[in-house]
């Protein structure tokens, strides 16, 4: 009998290693200079499609299906550059597009592009998280002068500031009860945290996280409320739990890591966007995307 348990406990022992072995081994999902270096702003829609900007050149956003393979989804306005991806309830895609102070819609049937706000109080807005009452939430960096803006967008398409002063105000994201939302601060390197109320007001501003080197770009949540946050210039993605607790860095093949998305059928499949290597690459996580619940 004692025989039996040391014989399963191996195997389960094995069985576990061999789990373990294909989260966090990194790997290209597109070629090198797919993109341009500004590809930035990654998200999956609900077949799987990633969507990112700036294909081949600026001005543009990319469609990857789930294959590897990447064309042209759309062609913005000339001299719009977008930023960052969502989307709405209705699949439309919503975009920060910084050079003309907006946030662009565009419709997911018929890829016309409209202005669904748009602010000359704007410094650039950069990146963007939704919840699931449509409010939108921005990043709003000053880049010149190391300051930034956090702004919300209602239904009705109206804007309110929630806070200036900031630093370079860049990765911003909600927890998965949409409780908190998390906004970070490129060359300052830190990482604050607010409570949300259901109006989507903010309250009770705390440090969660601060790093010592490098630069921090766009971030998302797991199923578990933990960040994995873009570190420019270092090359990894830092796991970061709700608590503040730094508990992994994934090293990435490039350095100039400026965003990630979840995807994959089980949402455990991470795409990064390398701005240095022009390209996706990926990794799987133990644990799924938020919306994966």
């Amino acid at each position: 009998m004692k025989s039996i348990k040391i014989i399963l406990c191996l195997v389960f022992g094995f069985l576990s290693l061999t789990l373990q072995a294909q989260y966090y081994q990194v790997r290209d999902f597109t070629s090198e200079n797919t993109f341009s270096e500004n590809i930035e702003g990654p998200n999956v829609d609900g077949l799987g499609n990633l969507f990112v900007v700036n294909y081949k050149q600026d001005g543009t956003i990319g469609i990857v299906k789930p294959n590897g393979k990447a064309s042209l989804y759309i062609t913005l306005p000339t001299g719009s550059i977008a930023n960052s991806i969502v989307f709405d309830a209705d699949g439309n895609l919503l975009l920060a597009e910084w050079k003309g102070h907006d946030i662009l819609r565009v419709d997911k049937k018929s890829k016309v592009i409209s202005i669904y706000h748009h602010n000359d109080l704007f410094n650039q807005p950069n990146d963007l998280c939704i919840n699931k009452s449509g409010q939108v939430f921005a990043s709003d960096p000053d880049w010149k002068n190391s300051t930034g803006q956090l702004w919300r967008i209602d239904t009705n398409q109206k804007a309110s500031l929630l806070e200036n002063g900031l630093g370079t105000t860049n990765g911003i994201e909600l927890s998965p009860d949409e409780k908190t939302l998390y906004v970070n601060e490129s060359v300052q390197r830190k990482v604050w945290a607010y409570d949300l109320d259901k109006e989507g007001n903010t309250s009770n501003k705390r440090l969660l996280i601060s790093f010592e080197d490098f630069g921090l770009d766009g971030m998302k949540c797991d199923l578990k409320g933990n960040l994995y946050i873009a570190r420019y210039g270092k090359g990894t993605i830092a796991i970061v739990t709700p608590e503040g607790e730094l508990v992994r860095e994934v090293t990435l093949k490039g350095k100039n890591v400026s965003n990630i998305a979840f995807g994959g059928k089980d949402g455990r499949t991470c795409h990064v966007t390398l701005q240095d290597r022009k390209c996706v690459e990926v990794f799987r996580s133990e644990i799924p995307g938020k919306r994966w619940r």
